[in-house]
């Protein structure tokens, strides 16, 4: 017979209570924003509601065997338990293997790294693994009504895999979340929404994740997956304080255009500072979704002086200016010193003595397919005295041979 043996059910139970309470007040109807639960123990069902088991996290359940007991601590770990000792049979690490299930069964999470002695022949040496098959309600046999749940069925595939059936009570289901939407402040990051659900920092105000005075302009890439990129509409902003920072929306995602993985869509924030204050400014972007909660996250800007229109504009094109002038002079005197360098110590006239004239040759040269390509007067000189000289020398090579040949001939 099937029990569950556990010693701080009244604790867990007034848990399971308060998680109730809390799922309830963050799921009210006023509330448009879904924010990443505080641990990865959650899941999304079949058609994309969420379900937050945080204040499940630890909450042992067990099974009596013949030979040996099975435990199971619920997005923690699964044991087996027995006289000689505990024999672990994966635990349920940071990566996300609590997915939806099929059938009668709801939600499936698989635990992975278990002991590794007899199973060292595992796929990629996992060791032990466990796939623990979560049923909505109470057990198809009928047993475990009530309570907290309890585990129905066990069935070992082998010693190294085992098979566990639980049933919950998790019928209480949360918002549609606009899952594979990202937004980041790089087309391949997602550090504001990730999976259509606002990360840390950006689900409310936060001093610490504010943005400067002088940064006023913030560039943020959004994706989605491509068969539901058409359900993304306008984004709408709401600004608190309502007066002393004016806020204008641009870019490609501020027109509705649907973002892809392969084409992100870019949502340009320009902000300027009309009014100082003490606190930061909050900006609540709303993106809905056709369908599904809508994307709602928080940007927040310092202002600690005003700012006025354009001051950013003229103060580029200073800047744009005295670097161009520091160019030119540092150009200016490079060449000069070059040609000085090259007359006087070189002894070189001419296009020869400006500097980067023999790299300039060089690219005509290449360029041109050296046929015409610069030459110095020495090398043209040098050239036409060597043709003569080549011209005249059959010439006095004939004539030599001629005297030879009559020297020869008078002996």
């Amino acid at each position: 017979m099937q029990i569950v043996r556990n010693p701080f059910e009244a604790h867990y139970l007034c848990c399971f209570c308060l998680t109730i309470v809390t799922a309830a007040l963050f799921w009210a109807p006023g509330a448009s924003s879904i924010s990443v639960p505080s641990s990865n123990c959650y899941a999304f069902d079949n058609s994309s509601h969420i379900y937050d088991f945080s204040g499940w996290i630890g909450l042992p359940l067990e099974y009596d065997g013949k030979d040996s007991d099975l435990v199971v601590r619920f997005c923690k770990d699964v044991e087996s338990r027995s006289q000689t000792g505990y024999v672990a049979f994966g635990r349920f690490n940071t990566f996300n293997y609590f997915v939806a299930g099929s059938g009668h069964v709801n939600f499936v999470q698989e635990f992975y790294n278990g002991d590794l002695l007899y199973c060292e022949s595992s796929y990629d040496k996992m060791g032990r693994t466990a796939q623990v098959n979560i049923i909505c309600g109470n057990c198809l046999n009928g047993q475990c009504k009530g309570g907290l749940g309890c585990i129905c069925n066990v069935t070992y595939e082998s010693a190294c895999r085992v098979l566990v059936e639980l049933a919950i009570p998790c019928e209480k289901q949360g918002l549609r979340v606009f899952e594979g939407f990202t937004v980041g402040f790089h087309p391949r990051s997602w550090e504001v929404v990730y999976n259509g659900m606002t990360q840390l920092g950006f689900e409310k105000s936060h001093h610490e994740f504010s943005f400067k005075t002088e940064q006023t302009q913030v560039v943020l890439y959004m994706t989605a997956v491509a068969s539901l990129s058409s359900f993304v509409q306008k984004p709408i902003i709401k600004i608190s304080p309502e007066h002393g920072l004016e806020v204008r929306l641009s870019g490609s995602g501020a027109t509705g255009s649907p973002p892809t993985t392969l084409s992100p869509m870019m949502l340009i924030v320009d902000w300027r500072c009309e009014k100082a204050h003490d606190t930061p400014y909050e900006v609540e972007i709303t993106i809905p979704v056709e369908s599904y909660e809508p994307i709602q996250f928080t940007l927040t800007k310092m202002c600690e002086y005003e700012q006025n229109e354009g001051e950013d504009t003229t103060r580029g094109w200073a800047i744009f200016g005295v670097l161009s002038c520091i160019f030119i002079v540092f150009s200016t005197l490079f060449c000069c010193g070059g040609f000085v360098y090259k007359t006087r110590v070189k002894n070189q006239r001419g296009l020869d003595a400006l500097p980067g004239m023999t790299v300039l040759s060089a690219c005509l040269e290449t360029v041109s397919g050296g046929v015409h390509s610069y030459s110095r007067p020495e090398d043209l000189n040098g050239a036409f005295l060597n043709q003569a000289s080549w011209e005249r020398q059959p010439g006095s090579a004939q004539g030599t041979w001629r005297t030879s040949e009559r020297k020869y001939g008078s002996i």
